[in-house]
């Protein structure tokens, strides 16, 4: 695990509610590309559904940074793209799952889209991490 620098409010920037500003580290990179709602046999899980969806997103990222050594604690930035902004909170309990409590967060952009490559899909999520 690679060690991680926080800054949750550079001076002169509001403090972030449910991220960190700045996390930087040094170390190998690991960009995991915008995981979807599908599982390992391609089938969508949580059909309209966005904390299920969130969930399964989640499960994905995981298995993504183990394919690369890395795990949840070496993520220095997480982007959501979401269908509905309404989504945000199901997506940031599964986040909050997935990461544990009390964890310090990643810097974090979340982005409403018309569209995301199918349309049963409601978010899409990428994650780079430093191992």
């Amino acid at each position: 695990m690679a060690e991680l620098t926080h800054i949750a409010a550079p001076e002169g920037v509001a403090p972030a509610s449910g991220y960190d500003h700045v996390v930087w580290g040094a170390g190998r990179f690991v960009a995991v590309s915008g995981q979807i709602a599908l599982d390992a046999h391609g089938a969508l899980v949580g059909a309209g559904d966005p904390a299920a969806q969130a969930r399964q997103v989640f499960e994905n990222l995981r298995r993504c940074l183990a394919a690369a050594g890395a795990t949840f604690d070496d993520v220095v930035k997480l982007t959501y793209f979401v269908t509905d902004i309404a989504h945000l909170p199901a997506v940031r309990e599964a986040r909050d799952e997935a990461l544990g409590a009390g964890r310090r967060l990643p810097a974090s952009s979340a982005v409403q889209v018309a569209a995301l490559v199918r349309p049963d899909l409601l978010l899409e999520i990428e994650a780079f991490a430093i191992v």
